[in-house]
């Protein structure tokens, strides 16, 4: 997981000093909701406090840290306990100190990989200001706020994760349409299309070879979802549906499952509208 080179998903937030607590919540929110989506669970947030050489007044780390602190309570009494929470002396960065969150993968080893992050040095090299409601000039604090990390670091740990094995609305490709016999060809592409229709990446399997060897290769490429067809599912429209991991079978309408499948693969943040 050592990268030659990242991404990250790095974002910077300028509030006032009465906002740090709300936005340091929100952005956990933020951060907890993703890594939910993507599968992750055991999570464990950090407080890193001073280190020994900084920038910024004893007052305004005081200050921070004491903000920082509350919130991690927060955290850890909204979570129910399923959150996990410590303190880091030390760890801070020279600028401020910081939350990092820690994700345990599915062999439970520890990745951390968000963080939100106070800054008191920016603000100041910036110059930034706004004015309050006593029109008084004020310096806003920063926050640097970051969801996966470096994005191809995060990618690596949820391809580990999950061994390959994506969720539906992840996967690569979502669907393989493999045919028994060639009778059944023009069919498997009508149904190839209609899951296109209905926004899902999916290929047809035409080849001239048995159907076990078909489900196998695929299966080993992670295909979540390879829909059979043959001679009798052409004649009554339905398909025999086989799930990546499991050795049960069943057979539903085309329609049916064209309209399952859609929904299965809307991403979870917008399966609530």
């Amino acid at each position: 997981m050592r990268v030659r080179g990242f991404t990250q998903d790095d974002a910077h937030i300028f509030c006032t000093e009465d906002q740090l607590a709300s936005e340091c919540m929100a952005i956990n929110d933020l951060i907890l909701t993703t890594y939910a989506d993507f599968g992750f669970h055991g999570i464990s947030v950090k407080l890193s406090t001073r280190p020994e050489k900084r920038v910024g007044s004893d007052a305004a780390w005081d200050h921070a840290e004491e903000i920082m602190a509350e919130v991690l309570k927060t955290i850890e009494a909204q979570s129910g306990g399923a959150i996990k929470t410590s303190i880091n002396p030390g760890e801070g960065a020279f600028y401020g100190p910081k939350f990092e969150y820690v994700l345990k993968d599915a062999i439970g080893r520890d990745w951390q990989c968000g963080t939100t992050q106070v800054d008191f040095n920016l603000p100041e090299r910036f110059g930034a200001f706004y004015i309050d409601r006593d029109s008084e000039k004020k310096q806003p604090v920063m926050i640097h706020r970051a969801i996966c990390g470096s994005m191809e670091r995060f990618l690596g740990i949820l391809i580990e994760n999950h061994a390959g094995h994506f969720p539906l609305w992840f996967a690569p490709m979502q669907v393989v349409v493999a045919t028994i016999t060639s009778d059944a060809d023009d069919y498997a592409r009508e149904v190839v299309a209609k899951l296109k229709a209905a926004g899902l990446t999916v290929e047809a399997d035409l080849r001239n070879e048995k159907i076990n060897y078909k489900v196998r290769e695929h299966s080993l490429t992670k295909v979540p979802v390879i829909l059979v067809c043959g001679k009798r599912e052409a004649e009554t429209r339905t398909v025999n549906i086989r799930r990546l991991g499991s050795r049960d079978q069943h057979e539903e309408s085309l329609d049916a499952i064209v309209a399952a499948l859609a929904a299965e693969a809307v991403p979870p943040d917008l399966r609530n509208g």
